[in-house]
């Protein structure tokens, strides 16, 4: 077998959505796996809606991702020429006619056949024209007569068919010169050699026209495979429109990390036994097209959080801060980077984004702390504040390491005859300002002896 070529081919009319983020990453494995090429084709052809910004949008995603493309990207406005020429061809082969009904026309006779309860399928009346007509016009596609059938055996779906009776005599070119989408992705297909289309499952119905016209130009057919869809958690599709998740970028702000958005995606439709964390080597390694579902998936923000959660505690503490660096940097505070590796080793576990653990870290480099009124009102009291003051005059003395640190807390809750707990809540709320912390040993250590006697001083 050849090495595979394909193609991620987004339309760059806003952000690049998490669905196209999945596609683009499938294909990507495919090539990689197979020693294939991962083409990057941009169809800009929506001059309305399309923008540059939007197409920095999709090359930043992309880039954030780590999934690099071996040839592009290509414009289809760039290439208008092409699908021109193609026209003419067809048109003298009698394959495609020019078209001159007017939209009015067609939106008139659209709407009579809503009225009279059936679908609208053009009349095709410009289809046999013995003369042409005069005004503007599209191109249309002549779709064969008959009781043919267009079949074609999905790598995802199976065998899937359609009779020639239920396609239309589709448009295949405006007037101004714009491709539509079937035959843009056919001539460009072609053009860039594509040997495996993989795009989801709403381009299905797609397929049909697109393979009457292979059949027509005489062109070699490429495979195909359409990937269930991605369900947002109230059951519809999800859409940039209402659900903020469909924006990969936001999962960036939000502190996700790309290897673990690119693991959570992957098994939005593909899997690989049971296996939950999978590494890009694994993926690569792995990933077919015989264990992708045809069942939707469903995004589920909750396994998203435990996936990225399990990539923080097992990255190395110095690429971990030098990711949560910018993070730090949005609290006014910007440690040195061996500093924040430290932080970063003991908040990973107790961490599910990068801006949370951003967030937990405040205390571990601001001066002094506002220390939460029902922290304080629970474990500040005077019974509190005197094993406080206790343990001041201890850590005043002990060696600054963790275990020394831990030992003040246990010689001074035996003296007492308290649980350490007793001790430890009070330090922990007088120096991190509430009672969730890592280790108040390891804690402690990562903050300057003199400012964690400050802040015992403060709220004495």
């Amino acid at each position: 077998m050849a090495p595979p070529r394909v193609r991620f081919a987004p339309s760059p009319t806003g952000y690049l959505h998490i669905g196209g983020a999945r596609t683009a990453l499938f294909n990507w494995l495919y090539a990689r796996r197979f020693g294939g090429t991962f083409v990057l084709r941009v169809e800009d052809t929506d001059q309305v809606r399309s923008t540059p910004e939007s197409v920095q949008a999709i090359l930043s995603g992309l880039r954030w991702l780590g999934l690099d493309w071996d040839e592009g990207p290509y414009f289809q406005t760039e290439r208008l020429g092409m699908y021109a020429a193609t026209c003419e061809q067809l048109i003298k082969e009698g394959k495609a006619y020019r078209c001159y009904c007017t939209r009015e026309e067609l939106d008139a006779r659209r709407k009579d056949a809503e009225k009279a309860g059936r679908q609208y399928k053009y009349e095709r009346t410009c289809r046999d024209r013995s003369a042409p007509g005069s005004g503007p016009s599209v191109v249309r596609f002549k779709m064969p007569d008959g009781l043919g059938v267009v079949t074609f055996n999905d790598k995802v779906l199976g065998s899937i068919s359609k009779a020639y009776v239920d396609l239309d005599d589709w448009v295949m070119l405006r007037g101004d010169g714009v491709p539509l989408y079937n035959l843009g992705c056919v001539v460009d297909d072609h053009g860039m050699e594509i040997s495996l289309v993989c795009r989801g499952q709403e381009h299905v119905n797609s397929t049909f026209p697109q393979l009457a016209l292979y059949e027509a130009l005489g062109w070699p057919k490429p495979e195909f495979a359409h990937l269930p869809l991605i369900l947002a958690t109230d059951g519809g599709k999800i859409s940039k429109r209402k659900h903020k998740e469909a924006d990969l970028m936001e999962h960036a702000k939000a502190g996700i990390l790309p290897e673990a958005l690119l693991n959570f995606i992957v098994r939005l439709g593909w899997s690989h036994g049971d296996e939950e964390v999978i590494s890009r080597e694994q993926m690569i390694q792995w990933f077919d097209f015989d264990h992708v579902g045809a069942v939707n998936g469903v995004w589920n923000p909750e396994k998203l959080l435990w996936v990225n959660q399990q990539y923080l505690k097992a990255m190395e503490p110095k690429a971990l801060a030098e990711r949560l660096l910018p993070f730090v940097a949005e609290t006014g505070h910007r440690p040195a980077l061996d500093l924040l590796a430290r932080v970063a080793k003991v908040l990973a576990p107790r961490s599910h984004t990068l801006r949370e653990m951003a967030e937990t870290s405040r205390y571990f480099f601001s001066t002094g702390v506002t220390v939460d009124a029902k922290a304080a009102a629970k474990h500040l009291g005077p019974e509190s504040k005197a094993l406080l003051g206790q343990a001041r005059e201890a850590l005043a003395q002990a060696p600054w390491e963790a275990a020394a640190i831990e030992g003040v807390v246990k010689v001074i809750a035996e003296k007492a005859a308290v649980g350490m707990g007793k001790v430890a809540q009070p330090i922990r709320v007088a120096v991190t300002g509430g009672t969730a912390s890592p280790g108040l040993g390891e804690t402690l250590e990562l903050i300057e002896r003199a400012e964690v006697l400050r802040r015992i001083d403060a709220a004495l």
